[in-house]
């Protein structure tokens, strides 16, 4: 009783009932106001159709769009003011010039290398045009790999970052979206409390509403209070707001400008199987050194300029990430790797946009990691064409869900894509928060984007396009290990389910970009 008290007054739960009221209320008005006065209810009709028509008009993808004009259309008393909160995925214009203004001073330190440009392009094309996709269009350059390891589950990693964390010499920066007391993080902080001792200038910037039921209030006050500098990304606050919608899913660590990690890990237990609340959970994580380390420095001191206001000395920072004797860091069977930041207020989905080229260029085989397969016609479309060209596509979810209603429309996509000769495998022994694809040896990557509008439309992420790296395999021979402990759902089993409950994961696609 005294858990459920704490869940049912938690700060995440009253929050939600009172946005909930609030919302409540503003429909409500709505309908008394068009109930009362036919003027007034022609009136929002008009207003209904326009915005229809001007989400018609957008540059967004045709699958997220036709579900806001939907909702518009058919429930205008809960579209129009749902879209205002939460169709639009850009802050207020005030956050949006702050934030650019931060992107521009610090884009100037993110120059690209012609030459390591060049030699990719001599040996691959079409690696070389996706490369220029995320030079032209995220901002970041193309390095030659330095060394990539890795890693299949948050226990194997765990070790491996408290090592890099202890021998960290000049700054740790930690970017995440969830941070929870317990097992994982103590001793990180030990670690970070000991380093602020030393002289270590020691920072971590939260999500403000992925924390909000990990974290005690004002948790960043502690953290100061040892020394730990701490940002707090959107701090959450219970009124109907648009800036709400757009949260920090971004994973990072830095170490002295040498060493960087991303993936889908949080600093929580569950996620290095300290908990088990949705059987074993199976994430995934990458570590990086060399040149390319800096574009996530880089990443982590925009967010921290934008939250804080600061203005960093980015030469400083960007020579940490030089190598003493570039000379020796050169390696002429060196793959290919470039670190990419995905921002919902530059209207280029980043994110959707890597996976989509993946899909197009892949010629044998497209291996697959996602919690959520909640995607649009763009990428079923892509997925089932690589399938019908004879490329052995195979996408992993989990076996156990962590949101029903998720896990619902995530096999909503199934009967359609088995239909077109892509292989779904549900992950037996629990719940796979792992965002990773492979393809035909050669091409990888490995970030914080789920397959679902959330990811891919409305949040911060981060991820690595690789580029036959050490990686790649490593990637793969996981992937490969995962499907013998998979199910393999077969086409009978999506056509089996009882009819009420197809057309609920119908009618939940409708609200896809709500969930």
């Amino acid at each position: 009783m005294k858990r459920f008290a704490n869940k049912l007054f938690s700060k995440l739960v009253l929050g939600a009932m009172i946005i909930l009221l609030q919302f409540g209320w503003f429909v409500y008005l709505i309908y008394s106001a068009t109930t009362v006065n036919s003027a007034v209810n022609i009136g929002f009709q008009v207003i209904a159709v326009a915005l229809a028509l001007s989400v018609a008009n957008k540059d967004m993808r045709t699958s997220y769009k036709m579900s806001w004009i939907f909702l518009i259309l058919f429930l205008p008393l809960f579209g129009c003011p749902a879209y205002f909160l939460f169709g639009r995925s850009g802050l207020t214009k005030r956050t949006r010039i702050k934030m650019e203004a931060v992107a521009e001073r610090i884009g100037v330190f993110r120059s690209s290398d012609e030459k390591i440009e060049k030699i990719l392009e001599q040996q691959d094309f079409y690696a070389a045009q996706q490369s220029r996709y995320l030079t032209l269009n995220a901002g970041y350059p193309l390095y030659r790999e330095g060394n990539t390891r890795y890693f299949s589950n948050g226990e194997s990693l765990f070790p491996q970052i408290l090592e890099d964390l202890k021998n960290a010499r000049h700054f740790i920066f930690l970017e995440y979206f969830i941070v929870e007391q317990g097992k994982m993080l103590d001793p990180i902080l030990e670690i970070l409390e000991e380093k602020v001792r030393q002289g270590v200038d020691v920072r971590l910037i939260y999500d403000d509403v992925g924390c909000i039921q990990t974290l005690p209030p004002k948790f960043y006050l502690t953290l100061r209070q040892k020394g730990i500098r701490c940002a707090v990304f959107n701090k959450f606050r219970p009124f109907l707001s648009v800036i709400m919608n757009n949260r920090d899913h971004r994973k990072i660590t830095v170490i002295d400008g040498k060493i960087a990690y991303t993936g889908g890990f949080n600093l929580a237990d569950e996620y290095i199987n300290e908990k088990h609340k949705f059987g074993y959970w199976k994430d995934a994580g990458i570590r990086v050194t060399g040149d390319c380390v800096w574009s996530f420095t880089s990443m982590f001191l925009e967010m921290w300029d934008f939250i804080t206001g600061e203005e960093e000395d980015y030469e400083n920072y960007r020579a940490a990430s030089i190598p003493m004797n570039p000379e020796e860091e050169s390696d002429e069977d060196a793959g290919f790797i470039q670190p990419y930041s995905d921002s919902p207020l530059d209207h280029e989905d980043v994110g959707e946009n890597v996976y989509l080229h993946l899909i197009e260029h892949a010629k044998k085989y497209i291996y697959i990691f996602t919690p959520y397969l909640i995607i649009g016609s763009e990428m079923k479309t892509a997925l089932v064409n690589a399938a019908k060209c004879g490329v052995d596509v195979r996408i992993v979810v989990p076996g156990i869900p962590d949101k029903k209603l998720v896990y619902l429309l995530t096999q909503s996509s199934f009967e359609q894509l088995i239909k077109g000769g892509v292989k779904i495998y549900k992950y037996i022994p629990g719940f796979i928060h792992s965002k990773c694809f492979v393809v035909d040896d050669v091409y990888a990557t490995v970030g914080t984007v789920n397959l679902d509008y959330r990811s891919l439309y409305l949040h911060f992420e981060c991820g690595i396009w690789q580029y036959k790296t050490q990686a790649v395999m490593q990637v793969k021979k996981d992937m490969v290990e995962t499907f013998s402990q998979s199910h393999a759902v077969t086409l009978e089993e999506c056509q089996n389910r009882f009819l009420l409950v197809r057309m609920f994961m119908g009618a939940l696609k409708l609200f896809a970009p709500l969930l």
